[in-house]
């Protein structure tokens, strides 16, 4: 939750012209879309959660795709200062770091709810390190880890020290490390070229 109402804003930082709709938006939509989420969770309609995380995810990631695009199409046309595209660039690369992390959360081995009803975390699309350390240990991945996993694809373009195992996570990490791509090397570049 606190990843996605931080998305919703860091909108506040991309120019008017650069996002989809009114500023304001996507910061009055996702808290609306959140409560369903926390009130089916709350009632152990796990299910019916699980599908209303989607839906909020899914709105959080459109907005920062559609963002990208309309930056990266504004940049031909020069009429973004070099300040504000860096800030926008940054909003975005972070924005792209935390959406995914959702995604990862939210998708990895049947989800939160399926992790939390196991006693240990032995199985998904990440090979996280501490699931290598032996039957004894009864770990499960958090949030966090997720962010780390997603902070290493769009700073190195890989997964570093956890290795994927699934063919969607595959997919989601080359998107996430494309959309990475587009923002620090074309945009912060473009950015720094004008200066």
């Amino acid at each position: 939750m606190v990843a996605l109402l931080a998305v919703a804003g860091l909108r506040y930082a991309l120019p008017s012209a650069l996002s989809v709709g009114p500023d304001w938006a996507l910061a009055a939509v996702v808290p609306v879309m959140l409560i369903p989420t926390i009130l089916l969770h709350r009632t152990g309609r796990h299910r019916a959660n699980q599908i209303a995380g989607y839906l909020v995810t899914g709105v959080v990631t459109a907005d920062t795709i559609l963002s990208l695009g309309l930056l990266i199409a504004r940049l031909p046309d020069h009429k973004e200062p070099p300040k504000d595209l860096l800030i926008a660039a940054a909003g975005l690369w972070v924005s792209n770091i935390l959406v995914f992390a959702s995604w990862y959360w939210r998708l990895d081995a049947g989800g939160p709810n399926a992790r939390d009803r196991r006693a240990h975390h032995d199985s998904g699309a990440f090979l996280f390190p501490q699931m290598t350390l032996g039957s004894g240990q009864r770990w499960k991945p958090g949030f966090v880890d997720y962010l780390f996993l997603a902070f290493n694809t769009s700073t190195a373009f890989s997964p570093t020290d956890v290795p994927v195992l699934s063919r969607w996570a595959k997919v989601m990490m080359m998107l996430q490390a494309s959309i990475s791509l587009g923002t620090v090397a074309i945009l912060a570049a473009r950015a720094v070229n004008v200066l």
